[in-house]
């Protein structure tokens, strides 16, 4: 691509091509200074937003952030773009994509329907020119369902993904955090563990203990123990009750490489994970995390800025039909999301970016201690995310988590978020607890007030 310039008042500014256009158009943050991309005034940033507004789509077809024939990521971006799913849009611009997004011919079944033909680096390139209540709004008519034991990403429906970490995966530490957690209505999305000792006899363990009591009290919901997706075949092999396949991506080849990943090995997995044939309503079996920042931290951004290289790692998740995509804004820490404000502009762009490519996306609402972040900016995105219609968030006891050290939203944030947007678990969950007594019947997210009388012979023995 031919250098573009724009001029505001006496001053022209260059921009050698789209990776850097994409660059010094994205809004502050301290990874892209880190990596040496971003605008070097607010002036520039704004010229450099100004001229991607002009850029036409098809400009994203044409010309590739990172080489086709050296990154595999690439490659399944091209190689899978649908042109008829995105014949409606394209004799757009970015500013006009924006300006059509916004409007009421965009509604649920067009942006379902356009999906497919939208890029990743399309994606990124719109919310780089978005208010955040434009990346609300538009979220919020995109819907992306997916099953496995449950249906999450209905309508009026927030789910939350339980998470009963432990500094030494202590089964009655574990479990004491996941009756506490059922007990406010949380784990509809999945009870998820981030294992302390990481190996496959471990991961065995906890993935057998959480089917068990799965099975015991006929939750339904699915577990997942988040290793390496190496160790999770491994135990698919020696015979674990697997529900999800965990991994972390990211948007480039290199940074997969990092992981120790390739799609290959994914695809693998994921048949692996469908031969057990585990769920009830569905086959969504993947579960996936990605996070801004991660290929900068593996010196594999490819002179990218980091939203745009986030946004690429949505193409890895949506080739294998994921049940749960969660970025984890916060996570990477103040080295790449400096404060509240940039953490909150990334998670709402995160999930703007990832159901428009069609993805069932949820965000850890969170911050590690040494940030320029507090609760109070977690409650703000928090907010934000549930009226953006956010597939779901985490339920961490006391929003600390012990384990992995930084702080994200507690069971009572999820209650919250339910009770003041009017949102309520997935269907089948939600009867379950009102079966219980967990939830009041009615229509508001009330809780029963009783132990139901199935936990508290465990809670007893926990005591």
């Amino acid at each position: 691509m031919a250098q573009i310039t724009h001029q505001i008042g006496s001053r022209t500014y260059t921009f050698a091509g789209l990776r850097e256009l994409l660059a010094k158009a994205t809004p502050a943050r301290s990874g892209d200074y880190l990596a040496g991309v971003a605008a070097g005034s607010a002036e520039e940033r704004v010229a450099a937003q100004m001229a991607l507004a002009d850029l036409p789509l098809t400009t994203f077809l044409n010309e590739m952030v990172v080489p086709y024939e050296a990154d595999e990521v690439t490659r399944l971006i091209v190689d899978s773009h649908d042109a008829a799913a995105f014949a409606p849009v394209r004799h757009l611009t970015v500013g006009g994509l924006r300006d059509w997004l916004l409007s009421d011919a965009a509604d649920e079944a067009m942006l379902a329907r356009i999906a497919p033909g939208i890029t990743p680096e399309m994606a990124a390139a719109v919310a780089k020119i978005m208010r955040i209540q434009d990346l609300v709004l538009v979220a919020r008519k995109c819907r992306v369902v997916t099953r496995f034991r449950n249906t999450i990403g209905l309508a009026g429906t927030l789910s939350t993904r339980l998470q009963p970490n432990h500094p030494t995966d202590d089964a009655s530490g574990i479990a004491a955090s996941l009756f506490d957690g059922l007990m406010h209505g949380c784990g509809d999305a999945v009870i998820g563990i981030n294992p302390a000792t990481d190996n496959v006899p471990q991961v065995i363990r906890l993935v057998s203990m959480l089917g068990e009591i799965i099975d015991r009290y006929a939750i339904p919901t699915q577990s997942c123990v988040l290793t390496h997706v190496t160790n999770t075949l491994a135990a698919i092999g020696r015979g674990a009750p697997v529900d999800l396949v965990f991994q972390s991506i990211a948007g480039t080849q290199a940074a997969n490489a990092s992981f120790g990943i390739d799609l290959a090995l994914l695809a693998e997995a994921r048949a692996a994970a469908l031969s057990l044939g585990r769920g009830t309503v569905g086959d969504n079996v993947m579960y996936f995390e990605t996070g801004q920042g991660s290929a900068l931290s593996a010196n594999a951004n490819h002179g990218l800025d980091q939203q745009t290289c986030e946004a690429r790692a949505y193409a890895v998740a949506r080739a294998f039909k994921p049940l749960l995509v969660n970025s984890v804004v916060g996570f990477m820490g103040p080295e790449y999301l400096y404060d509240g404000k940039q953490i909150t502009r990334a998670g709402l762009e995160d999930h703007f970016c990832a159901k428009l490519l069609g993805l069932p996306m949820g965000c850890d609402v969170c911050y590690t201690n040494h940030a320029e972040a507090d609760q109070d900016d977690m409650d703000v995105l928090l907010t934000m995310l549930g009226a953006a219609g956010c597939t779901f968030v985490m339920g961490v006891p006391g929003s600390d988590d012990i384990m992995l050290n930084y702080q994200s939203t507690s069971f009572h944030d999820a209650l919250y978020a339910r009770r003041a947007l009017g949102l309520q678990p997935a269907p089948e969950f939600l009867a379950w607890l009102r079966g219980l007594g967990i939830f009041a019947d009615g229509d508001q997210v009330k809780l029963g007030g009783a132990v139901p009388a199935l936990f508290q012979r465990a809670l007893r023995q926990l005591s």
